[in-house]
């Protein structure tokens, strides 16, 4: 008696615990987002300013690629609430994340072998090395994203069930009953 009274104290303050880790994690990224959307728009405003003395495809480049970490850090912000809410993983948002970074990759990839044709560099042995690596990580990111799409596809046509509510007898019939600590399947509308 006493050990099962321990143990769940016990389970209650790692639950507690666990709540205050991941609301110290979500506060550091939404800091970490808001000082890169601060950044991301000086250089912007930099570059607009610059427009006309700018030729160079790097500022519009590196201002796309910080929105887009933005982007990943406020999917990943979504997932960590999910967590503090439902205790639960949600496994959408991490593919989110992965489409996004190689979305990213995809785009970085273009633009620098759009500097590097456009400079004509690539018609060197070492730029034409470069030009056939690019190509090759263009494909298999491309191959990447539509795994990704596919898998996302997936997950929202499937309902959503945590391992919770399988390792539950009860929930696999249908009935979960009056137990508080077992999450059913999620109402998420697509």
């Amino acid at each position: 008696m006493a050990d099962e009274k321990l143990r769940k104290h016990f389970g209650d303050y790692l639950g507690m615990a666990e709540v205050a880790i991941l609301t110290i994690l979500a506060v550091l990224i939404s800091l970490t987002a808001l000082a890169t959307i601060a950044r991301s728009s000086r250089l912007l405003w930099d570059t607009w300013h610059q427009w006309v003395a700018v030729s160079d495809t790097e500022m519009v480049l590196r201002v796309l690629d910080e929105l887009l970490v933005v982007l990943m850090l406020v999917e990943i912000l979504h997932t960590v609430r999910i967590s503090i809410r439902s205790h639960t993983l949600v496994t959408e948002p991490f593919l989110v994340v992965g489409l996004i970074a190689s979305i990213r990759r995809i785009l970085v990839i273009t633009l620098e072998a759009a500097a590097l044709t456009k400079q004509g560099k690539w018609t060197t042995p070492e730029g034409a090395t470069i030009f056939h690596a690019s190509m090759m990580e263009l494909g298999l990111l491309g191959v990447l994203v539509l795994v990704l799409v596919y898998s996302i596809t997936l997950l929202r046509r499937t309902p959503e069930k945590s391992e919770e509510v399988f390792d539950d007898p009860n929930a696999q019939s249908g009935s979960q009953g009056n137990n508080s600590n077992v999450a059913g399947p999620s109402t998420k509308t697509a």
